[in-house]
């Protein structure tokens, strides 16, 4: 067996969310479990009450409890985990409002932000609003064709917070890969960045947008992000607004 390079201290270990997890296992099925290898061995070997417990440690918020934790553990895939339950996933990863860290973001221009939960709860009720206001209802489809930035993850937390269908799609797919994927869905809104960088290069994601466009009379908005320029023109895409302005200017509602 190789050598270990690291071992954790005692203090390390005991503050962990699997030794807290553990010990609470420990407590409420009379186990003994200290060491990592038989806790996991457990775990598959009593599969329901491993993901009942866990359920609980990790306090999901559920509008409706679940039924049972699951159907037939002889189907592996196609078990049904928690059937009856209803949650809503946008609840649960907000739960948090307080000034520690959510969401670190850096481009490759350098662009370095920082997010805590307190402002992407905020950030997320506002667009959430403003989805609302643009017609947006529960069952619509709302789509992104983004980087990976903070107004990617916003846009999807309050599209699914209110009970929106999301979808996503890089921005160096072709128009063609675009149409494939949200043609079948038909969204209402899109979310875009006015473009992005691959390589120190500038890519123009607007010209590509306003081509889209015309496959996809479904969309009623067009939502755009300055990440590349300070005010890109949106002059030409039908029924565009900048991020900014699409934003409620109201104090954030309750999600």
């Amino acid at each position: 067996m190789a050598k270990r390079l690291w071992i954790p201290s005692e203090e390390r270990i005991k503050n962990t969310n699997l030794y807290r997890f553990m010990n609470i296992i420990n407590e409420t099925y009379s186990q003994n479990f200290s060491e990592y290898e038989p806790f996991y061995q457990w775990s598959i070997e009593n599969i329901t009450d491993f993901w009942a417990c866990l359920w609980e440690f990790a306090k999901i918020k559920s509008s409706t409890p679940y039924d049972q934790v699951v159907d037939d553990l002889g189907k592996m895939p196609g078990a049904k985990w928690f059937s009856g339950a209803r949650l809503n996933f946008a609840e649960n990863l907000l739960r948090y409002k307080d000034d520690h860290t959510a969401l670190i973001f850096k481009g490759e221009d350098r662009v370095d932000k920082r997010m805590t939960y307190a402002e992407l709860y905020d950030e997320v009720a506002s667009v959430a609003r403003s989805l609302r206001q643009a017609g947006v209802q529960t069952g619509d489809r709302v789509v992104g064709f983004m980087p990976n930035m903070p107004e990617t993850v916003i846009a999807m937390l309050a599209a699914t917070s209110m009970g929106a269908t999301w979808s996503s799609c890089s921005p160096d797919f072709g128009i063609k890969g675009v149409l494939d994927r949200f043609g079948q869905i038909k969204p209402k809104v899109l979310f875009t960045a006015d473009g992005y960088f691959f390589k120190g290069k500038r890519i123009d994601s607007l010209e590509r947008i306003s081509s889209i466009l015309k496959e996809l009379p479904s969309i009623e908005k067009v939502v755009v992000v300055s990440y590349t320029v300070k005010d890109p023109d949106v002059g030409s895409i039908s029924n565009a607004v900048l991020y900014d302005d699409f934003k409620s200017p109201e104090p954030p509602p309750a999600i």
